[in-house]
């Protein structure tokens, strides 16, 4: 099945809300449970886990890697390190897109308020039902399970079309919008998805959708009670006739990596157009000069995937092609961040540069440094001069064939959660929170390997001399993104700090290193 690189869907992590309009929540005094969170923070957090043998039944994991857990009496639990039989569930969904929570073994009915849990009714009442709030990040790449083909923006229809093969570039980004219980996907370009298969500008009635979930998988019921699904050729996306979700209804989210295009410094876009080799050599961006860039986990290097499927590579004499198919040490390149540009070194210690010809070679040993006269800034020798014992012409650009400029083309629209919650405005003043359990979105607008970023008000961000994080900018200001971690950037101000979200939960720009709490899902 074509992926982008992943070969799995994201696991769902999710808020519980109860009648009440509060949280299940997993307190670490005791492993103790209760319904008394009022907003989706970590300790709020559940995942989904499901039962090998049976896809029925499932598993919630708190934050602590516990597991929720019912005795015969109804007594509720919190704190088995691996799910035994009490810890199985199973997920009866409601007409209104609530949850009730059966126990498997007990076929008794989870449900209470504040410290009041218990699973012991024997009819699903009020009190028994959880709406469900996902606690993923919201932009991702959404995959239709029956046709085996991902959901894209097609500009030229209007229409979201479910026929691509992999998800590449920025028309292959979902976003979910979450509103009072309901969701709405929306485009990289701000329209939303209507159950009629039109996109709007508005968010009302028609493109909000209630999520439930089959067998793991997701289905997108709207308004009338019909449920979204791939219809025709083009596979548009729209609400189909059925009012139960079948195989054709089902979809998965999978993890959207970042996508870049990388510029020389002969102005011209890295490509694989011209077949194995990554040259330096074409005036416009296409899916040739596109590259999915794919962080290990344990190394943090990066790799750059091409959109047929192929990793870039370090073969003979420091060439760098695309000739790999699985990841290994030859593809994992280390990131040096330099402001607005990015130098990369290969797994052979050397600098990738860019020859003459435009071809990348990972040969240089400094940046600026020619690799085969020794001098830093520039070379010596003339410029038409060829090493004949070198792999390419003599660098003579003061330093910038082992720069590039990189672009991140696939999202335009930027949704930030660090390790207390997500980024919004405040409430009451031009600063932003950082600990929210709701999101607001920006745009991110590239600039030169910068980026500025603007509000729905058409403010910029901006860092005071105070270093706060303010949101009212007339002018521009630039922020550098620097991918350091799987699934993971920092952002670092023009003031050259970092962002972090501090105690109190207010957005700064005063960090001079990285550490957990400068480092965002995006």
């Amino acid at each position: 099945m074509p992926t982008n690189g992943i070969n799995r869907a994201l696991k769902l992590q999710f808020g519980l809300i109860n009648y009440e309009n509060r949280y299940l929540t997993a307190e670490a005094f005791g492993f103790k449970v209760n319904a008394s969170g009022t907003s989706l923070k970590k300790k709020q957090i559940w995942t989904l886990e499901q039962d090998e043998h049976d896809g029925q039944v499932v598993f919630l994991r708190s934050h602590l890697g516990r597991y929720l857990a019912s005795d015969k009496d109804g007594k509720i639990t919190c704190g088995a390190e691996s799910p035994d039989p009490e810890c199985r569930f199973l997920i009866v969904p409601q007409s209104d897109g609530r949850w009730a929570l059966q126990s498997e073994p007990y076929l008794r009915y989870f449900g209470g308020s504040a410290d009041y849990l218990s699973c012991f009714a024997q009819v699903i009442a009020e009190q028994e039902l959880w709406a469900v709030h996902l606690a993923l990040h919201p932009q991702a790449s959404l995959l239709s399970v029956a046709r085996k083909r991902y959901a894209h923006l097609s500009a030229s229809d209007g229409e979201i079309s479910v026929d691509s093969n992999i998800p590449w570039g920025v028309d292959s980004l979902v976003t979910l919008v979450y509103q009072d219980g309901k969701y709405s996907l929306k485009t990289c370009d701000s329209r939303f998805l209507s159950n009629d298969g039109k996109l709007v500008k508005e968010n009302t009635n028609a493109t909000s959708f209630t999520l439930e979930l089959k067998s793991g998988k997701l289905a997108f019921k709207d308004c009338d009670g019909k449920y979204l699904t791939p219809v025709g050729p083009t596979g548009t996306l729209r609400s189909g006739r059925c009012s139960k979700p079948g195989k054709d209804e089902l979809f998965d989210l999978e993890e959207s990596h970042p996508q870049v295009v990388f510029q020389a410094a002969n102005k011209r876009f890295v490509s694989v157009k011209q077949g194995m080799s990554i040259s330096a050599n074409q005036d416009v961006e296409t899916d040739m000069e596109t590259f999915q860039m794919e962080i290990d986990k344990k190394s943090k290097k990066s790799m750059f995937r091409t959109n047929g499927g192929s990793y870039w590579t370090l073969v003979t004499h420091g060439e760098i092609q695309s000739t790999a198919s699985e990841a290994e040490i030859n593809t994992m390149f280390d990131i040096e961040w330099r402001g607005q540009r990015v130098a990369l070194k290969a797994s052979n210690g050397k600098y990738v540069c860019t020859k003459k010809n435009g071809q990348l070679s990972a040969v240089s040993d400094a940046v600026g440094k020619c690799f085969y006269c020794g001098d830093f800034n520039y070379c010596r020798l003339p410029d038409a001069y060829i090493h004949t014992t070198a792999y390419a012409l003599c660098s003579v650009s003061e330093g910038e064939d082992e720069l590039f400029l990189m672009k991140l083309i696939n999202r335009p629209i930027l949704i930030l959660r660090g390790e207390n919650g997500f980024v919004c405005h405040h409430k009451n003043s031009n600063t932003l929170n950082a600990n929210r359990s709701v999101y607001d979105i920006f745009s991110l607008i590239f600039n030169d390997g910068a980026y500025n970023v603007k509000s729905v008000n058409g403010k910029f961000w901006y860092v005071s001399s105070s270093g706060l994080v303010c949101s009212d900018g007339e002018k521009a200001e630039d922020f550098f993104l620097e991918f350091l971690e799987h699934g993971r950037i920092a952002i670092k101000g023009s003031n050259g700090m970092y962002l972090r979200g501090d105690q109190g939960g207010t957005l700064m720009g005063d960090r001079t290193s990285v550490d957990a709490s400068s480092l965002w899902e995006y």
